[in-house]
């Protein structure tokens, strides 16, 4: 659905009016020639924002974002505060600044008309497609695990004085973007508001998960904990489709990594990120399953203990600046691992569920064919309720992989 006109008292971006825009700021202007603009191309994902990517004769690149007045993918019938963009401009600022190699530069952000100007990354791949694709990036998990360790310490009680936490915590809530979280991922899978959806043949594990009095009594502790700890200015979002990956020819280990979409940020629970990692990692497991790519499923599952571990040993190293000692000590810095590391399982358990029933799926699952996709999902849907079983336990790196990897095997289908 395209974007046009002027709504809510300011003007979207266009393919005709965007050089004019770029020459209004001296800041964008002076990275991209507005008087030769060799590319102007429209990259959003239909679901929320306007996104463009232009390009100049002398090779200056740019990526503006702007939000719309109402959620893109429904139209004007389902409004959406475009506040959410200067949300997303302030959590990537402050993630940028804790660790700037792992996270999109946030150039300019013009609150007038809700528009983002980013760095950009067209020499990277979004991750889920590379992993769609079957190509491996070697260390973009451990990244990703410093990445929310860095966030873990560096936005919280644990990094910054108390004040200086009230006060963003104050200045970065995001309840219409949280609610359609709370709806979608914890409440909504167990009880359909009309917007789920499995192929018929899911449609009896569907109900099974909907129906189990144990996903249930998890999802409610989920969504408790995710309206109620505010612990870290969380990215809110953090999935397979949300970073960015790039590795030099002839090699598998990845050069850059980059996360990016942090417009359901807000001070969270540090485990929804890890969690959201660990569910995508499934999900692409499954899908190398059911292509019968066994070797690269393993792979996929073990990336949820590489990036646990990087978590741990990053937040490990980042306690010892801590402002206070006396009481968060080494022990209490273990207990909030553990800790974090619980509340993934939880959180994993329901952004599987709700990838596979919910309203907004992923392509790792959906472009399957129909035969193989029933058993992938099938498994995702299994080893999500296996994980709202188990999620309150001490859990060792490698146990997350151990639980689900079985499961996605024993309900793979094959495609005759």
């Amino acid at each position: 659905m395209a974007a046009t006109g002027t709504t809510a008292g300011y003007e979207f971006l266009t393919e005709s009016n965007l050089a004019e825009y770029i020459a209004s700021s001296p800041e964008l202007s002076r990275r991209v020639d507005p008087g030769a603009l060799t590319t102007v191309e429209e990259i959003g994902d239909g679901n929320l924002n306007v996104v463009f990517r232009v390009r100049d004769a002398r090779g200056g690149r740019l990526i503006l974002k702007q939000a719309l007045p109402y959620v893109r993918m429904s139209g004007e019938g389902w409004p959406m505060t475009p506040e959410r963009a200067r949300r997303e401009a302030e959590s990537l600022a402050a993630h940028h600044a804790l660790v700037p190699e792992l996270v999109v530069d946030p150039i300019r952000y013009d609150p007038e008309r809700y528009i983002l100007a980013m760095e950009d990354l067209s020499d990277h791949a979004v991750w889920r497609g590379a992993l769609i694709a079957g190509e491996r990036h070697e260390g973009v998990a451990a990244a990703m695990g410093r990445y929310v360790a860095a966030v873990a310490v560096g936005t919280s009680v644990l990094g910054l004085d108390r004040t200086t936490v009230s006060e963003r915590i104050a200045a970065t809530q995001n309840p219409e973007l949280c609610v359609i979280t709370e709806d979608l991922v914890f409440t909504e899978p167990a009880f359909d508001a009309g917007r789920n959806s499995v192929i018929p043949p899911n449609e009896p594990d569907a109900a099974a998960l909907a129906g189990d009095p144990v996903y249930r009594g998890a999802m409610a502790e989920a969504k408790w904990r995710f309206m109620t700890r505010a612990e870290a200015l969380i990215h809110g979002d953090l999935h397979t489709g949300s970073i960015m990956v790039r590795k030099a020819a002839g090699s598998d280990v990845a050069d850059s990594v980059k996360a990016f979409d942090s417009e359901f940020a807000f001070y969270g629970p540090v485990g929804y990120d890890l969690g959201a990692l660990y569910a995508n990692y499934a999900i692409a497991a499954a899908r190398s399953l059911a292509l019968g790519e066994d070797e690269q499923a393993g792979w996929a599952i073990g990336l949820a203990g590489e990036t646990a571990e990087a978590f741990a040993a990053d937040f490990r190293t980042r306690s010892a600046a801590w402002p206070e000692h006396r009481l968060w000590d080494p022990a209490f810095a273990e207990r909030r691992i553990d800790g974090f590391e619980r509340d993934a399982w939880l959180f994993g358990a329901a952004k599987m569920a709700r990838r596979i029933v919910g309203a907004a799926k992923t392509r790792d699952i959906e472009t399957l064919p129909e035969a193989l996709r029933e058993g992938a999902a099938r498994g995702v849907l299994n080893a999500a309720r296996a994980l709202s079983a188990a999620w309150d336990s001490p859990h060792a790196v490698g146990d997350f992989a151990e639980l689900v990897l079985p499961i996605l095997k024993a309900a793979r289908t094959t495609g005759r």
